[in-house]
């Protein structure tokens, strides 16, 4: 399905998005600099799944700041759920704080994540870094940017060189995890496992790793940071759209040079795509 937004659209939403995500990621950090890790209010979501009165605090932002601009979108977050509003034909898909854990800890390998999707598309990614204080973004067909410069996937084509960021969560087997890890081990990468798939992704899209993966992850998690990947140059594979909101799923994003020798991951999750 074709999307029923212009370029012109798609910029407006974008720079709204970016000047919302910025605001929101420095005020979130900001008040985690200030307070106690025992005043968050931690709630358990579920075993090693947490959310905290600044998730919740950062996607209510998100909301009335994107919706106040444009009333006929729709919304959609971790935290809060889904919104129609109007008669919309375009949806927000928001991770207010992804990688939570990272964030209750102090460990500021976190993010705000924030899509734009329509029809079959995903349109816009913005991604507030806290590592770096700095914004990435893109617009479907318009390339990735980091604080507006243009970036590209590393030019890596020997795996022995290469830098791979695994994600994994208990909704997945451990097993399978370790599986794959030794595969890509084998192939001659170095990896890392930070626990937040949006700023994995962009590591990717800015070159300074050749591989993202994992095997689970929810819409939210995903979306943004896979188009900033793709349009940077990196090889991606994720289920379609349509599934992914409804049922989550992996994501593979690669640099170019490197795809042959991970082959063995996009079939692996592209036989997944078939089967659910």
């Amino acid at each position: 399905m074709p999307s029923p937004f212009d370029l012109a659209a798609l910029r407006q939403r974008t720079e709204a998005a970016i000047t919302i995500a910025r605001r929101v990621g420095k005020e979130t950090a900001k008040f985690r600099a200030e307070v106690q890790p025992e005043t968050l209010a931690v709630e358990n979501k579920g075993f090693q799944d947490f959310v905290t009165v600044a998730d919740k605090r950062a996607e209510q932002m998100i909301r009335e700041a994107l919706l106040g601009q444009f009333p006929d979108d729709a919304f959609l977050g971790e935290e809060g759920g889904a919104s129609r509003n109007g008669s919309s034909t375009g949806t927000w898909v928001v991770d207010p704080i992804d990688g939570t854990t990272n964030f209750i800890r102090g460990f500021r390998h976190w993010g705000v994540s924030i899509a734009f999707v329509a029809g079959d598309e995903i349109l816009i990614g913005v991604i507030y870094d806290a590592t770096q204080n700095a914004i990435f973004s893109a617009i479907r067909g318009e390339g990735a940017l980091r604080e507006g410069k243009q970036i590209t996937a590393a030019k890596t084509t020997d795996p022995s060189r290469g830098l791979a960021i695994l994600g994994h969560s208990r909704r997945t087997d451990f097993e399978d995890y370790l599986s794959i890890s030794r595969k890509i081990y084998e192939t001659g990468m170095d990896y890392r496992r930070m626990g937040a798939a949006a700023i994995g992704l962009i590591r990717v899209a800015e070159g300074v790793a050749d591989l993202y993966y994992e095997r689970h992850l929810s819409a939210w998690d995903v979306l943004a940071g896979a188009l900033i990947a793709r349009e940077a140059g990196a090889v991606v594979a994720l289920p379609p759209l349509a599934q992914l909101l409804e049922h989550g799923g992996p994501v593979v994003a690669c640099a170019p040079g490197v795809a042959k020798d991970l082959s063995f991951l996009m079939e692996l999750e592209v036989r997944s795509f078939a089967a659910a």
